[in-house]
């Protein structure tokens, strides 16, 4: 290797794309290709990044599959990047296994850190833990030590562990400094900031106020009957309920929360669950069948009586009832909770991170970029959707996670 491509190779390392494009920038051979690559990646130009790196893994000759192994590390973390989250998982596998087999450890852990991102973008806490703990960081450099501790914090929000989060973002922090790497140091100070501002609101008593994260976890580890409206479930006592799956009985019982001690009308109750503006006898009657499904469905959390007026919910294990909101509350909320990140996404992306079809989805863009809510750029498959951040809240509680104990 000469002394232009490894210096351009520091260059990248220390975070200095631009000091590695002046050793680089007029060569076409493999490796300057390569580099070049990776500087346009981390100058945010990645459609261009990803061709070079592309153009790099082919010129590479056959015999030289550890700098092909490289390539496709450096592929898959621009398409993770660029939030292109169908990429071949195999291929990334296959140049791990290449990487150690050549003594590349430090690559290698790079490789597993973009699976277990990916796993954590898609809600795949489990496998992503799973990794995570088989990966032992210290013989690492500092920056991936502080991706590591990003990825630690990042598991830690989704499950709502506000305090190992805050932990592990301080590591991380170290470690940046450490590396000496600007755009690592801003990627933890932006993951902190999820920590300090707004990522729910409490209603209760009728009255509603914002929560902080560790402020949701107290809520939700208290003794009070909780009605989730972030996850869809009802809490109390360490046991819960989902009702994810059952939208009707969801919005029942989060009306009958609302209102607690007291009680609402069956009129509203109709409003609330059914989405209906006028009802007859027909919809009192399965107003009825629904309360009498929701009420087994709580059991043994709480009942729910009927009063003259309509119905009321009484907590058999809690002295207290709350309801837990999503900081933002409207149509296709889910979809801002990942496009609030800033990065672009393509359509296949959100679909697969939200478990829906990909149809559904775009139906859903249309439908916020008719409103001015989104935006997008490209066309057909290089089409992306991006929006600026939700001022003063955090998402976390809207992005896919199972309920803590769970």
């Amino acid at each position: 290797m000469d002394s232009l491509i490894t210096a351009a190779a520091r260059a990248l390392a220390a975070g200095d794309p631009l000091g590695a494009l002046d050793r680089v920038a007029l060569r076409d051979d493999a490796p300057a290709l390569a580099l070049r690559g990776i500087a346009m990646a981390q100058l945010g130009d990645l459609p261009r990044a990803k061709a070079l790196v592309k153009r790099a893994a082919r010129a590479f000759g056959p015999k030289e599959a550890l700098a092909r192994a490289r390539c496709v590390v450096a592929e898959a973390e621009i398409a993770l990047a660029s939030r292109e989250l169908g990429w071949p998982v195999k291929a990334l596998e296959a140049a791990r296994f290449t990487l150690e087999a050549h003594g590349d450890r430090v690559n290698a852990a790079h490789a597993q850190y973009l699976q277990i991102r990916r796993w954590l973008l898609i809600g795949r806490l489990d496998e992503a833990d799973a990794r995570l703990a088989a990966l032992d960081p210290a013989p690492l450099p500092p920056a991936l030590r502080a991706a590591h501790e990003l990825v630690v914090a990042g598991i830690a929000i989704r499950r709502l562990q506000s305090q190992a989060a805050r932990q592990a973002l301080i590591r991380a922090g170290h470690f940046a400094h450490e590396a000496g790497i600007p755009a690592l140091t801003a990627e933890v100070e932006h993951a902190l900031l999820v920590l300090n501002t707004p990522a729910a609101r409490l209603i209760a008593h009728g009255e509603e106020r914002p929560l902080l994260l560790q402020e949701v976890e107290a809520v939700l580890g208290s003794t009070s009957l909780v009605v989730d409206a972030c996850r869809y479930g009802v809490r109390a006592a360490g046991m819960s309920v989902s009702l994810a799956t059952r939208p009707v009985l969801f919005g029942l019982a989060r009306a009958l929360a609302e209102a607690w001690p007291g009680d609402v009308s069956r009129e509203l109750l109709i409003r609330r669950a059914f989405r209906l503006k006028l009802s007859d006898e027909s919809h009192r009657a399965r107003l009825r069948v629904e309360i009498g499904r929701l009420r087994k469905a709580l059991k043994p959390l709480a009942g729910i009586i009927a009063t003259p007026h309509g119905f009321a919910l009484v907590a058999l294990v809690s002295s207290d009832v709350v309801v837990l909101a999503p900081p933002v509350e409207e149509q296709y909320a889910a979809l801002f909770a990942f496009l609030v990140d800033g990065e672009s996404w393509s359509s296949s992306a959100l679909a697969l991170a939200v478990g829906s079809s990909q149809r559904t989805v775009q139906r859903a863009l249309d439908a916020l970029a008719a409103g001015g809510k989104v935006q997008s750029f490209g066309h057909g498959r290089a089409r992306r959707w991006m929006t600026p951040p939700v001022p003063g809240f955090a998402t976390t509680l809207l992005l896919p996670a199972p309920l803590p104990s769970d």
